[in-house]
């Protein structure tokens, strides 16, 4: 297993990759020199979200789903072009579920992948998650694979990645200064909703100056309880992708103690979105908005406005785009839409 502190330097090197280049399209939105974009990309439910860095390096978190005549790939790959990525430096599999690995595969033929990062192992006898490790593990032998500790960074140049949670361990200390009491905690964690390996997601924070990120895979059950019980370990947020594409285990109200700015649900039409969610999001203090992957049709959810929703049904691919900048401005873009809407510098 390699740790983080002795692969940076590795990485100054050229490293081996699963399949040639895809160049830019042409009208590319690459990044400015100043500008650090993402992109929550449509995987119908399951999660792929792009990051191209003002440095010019990638980090791809999760490659949705297999099949459905290589679906999700064809998308990752189109908003690569976009961003003028032409390969993967970083690819994080948060877990070894089917809809945020199983795309790695066939995305690895059509871009190259330096770095693997992910937890490595499963739990003995778990059979969901076997045949998904099956299928990554060969493309991830092509690469360089890192397995990180909470508390590790990711060595990225000008932006700091943090990981918070990987395995079913979390950090112990606050990432920047000391907790903060989180008032709204109940007594124990809530019950995962799937038990094996969601709660051994691989979370991080990521920051660029003052802007932060935090995406924290499908983190349920104890140890999401533990990054914000009894202390908020993680501080606040300007963007925060709801966990477990907001299930209803992953949306207690003790969860918004980082005050997002904006929240973002990677939901499905007929997966995540949960009428919950919803609520809670409605009561949270601080979210100024909730930007919507997909209208869901789950009974019961009062989905935002569709100007706020990237897709409002299946026959659609469109991502939503976050811009963002070193003073903790950053904008959202309806793919869908083509709407912009600013949001000013950090808060104090």
């Amino acid at each position: 297993m390699t740790r983080l502190t002795r692969a940076a330097g590795a990485l100054l090197a050229a490293a081996p990759v699963v399949a040639a280049a895809v160049g830019a399209a042409p009208g590319s939105t690459a990044p400015a020199a100043n500008e650090l974009d993402i992109y929550f990309i449509d995987v119908e439910g399951g999660q792929s979200t792009l990051v191209a860095t003002p440095a010019g390096e990638s980090f791809l978190i999760d490659a949705g789903y297999a099949g459905f005549n290589r679906r999700d790939p064809e998308r990752i790959v189109a908003a690569a072009r976009a961003a003028g990525i032409t390969r993967i430096d970083y690819l994080l599999v948060t877990h070894f579920h089917g809809d945020h690995a199983g795309g790695v595969p066939e995305l690895a033929k059509r871009l190259p992948i330096r770095v693997f990062v992910d937890h490595d192992s499963t739990v003995p006898g778990d059979r969901n998650a076997a045949p998904v490790v099956d299928a990554y593990a060969p493309i991830r032998a092509f690469g360089r694979h890192i397995v990180p500790k909470p508390g590790d960074r990711l060595p990225l140049t000008g932006v700091e990645v943090r990981v918070v949670s990987s395995g079913g361990d979390t950090i112990r200390t606050a990432v920047s200064g000391d907790g903060e009491p989180n008032r709204a905690c109940e007594a124990s964690a809530r019950e995962p909703g799937e038990p094996l390996e969601n709660p051994r997601s691989t979370g991080v924070i990521l920051r660029y100056g003052k802007f932060r990120f935090v995406d924290l895979g499908d983190l349920t059950g104890k140890p999401l309880f533990a990054v914000f019980c009894p202390d908020n370990l993680l501080g606040h947020a300007d963007v925060y992708l709801v966990p477990h594409h907001s299930g209803a285990d992953a949306v207690a109200p003790w969860t918004f103690a980082l005050q997002p700015r904006v929240a973002i649900l990677n939901n499905g039409e007929n997966k995540g979105g949960a009428p919950e969610a919803f609520t809670a999001l409605r009561q949270a203090r601080g979210i100024e908005d909730v930007w919507q992957l997909h209208e869901s049709r789950a009974s019961g959810a009062q989905n935002f406005a569709d100007a706020r929703v990237a897709n409002l049904d299946e026959t659609t691919a469109h991502w939503i785009k976050v811009s963002a900048f070193e003073d903790g401005s950053f904008a959202v873009t309806n793919g869908r839409t083509g709407e912009v809407k600013r949001y000013g510098a950090a808060r104090p």
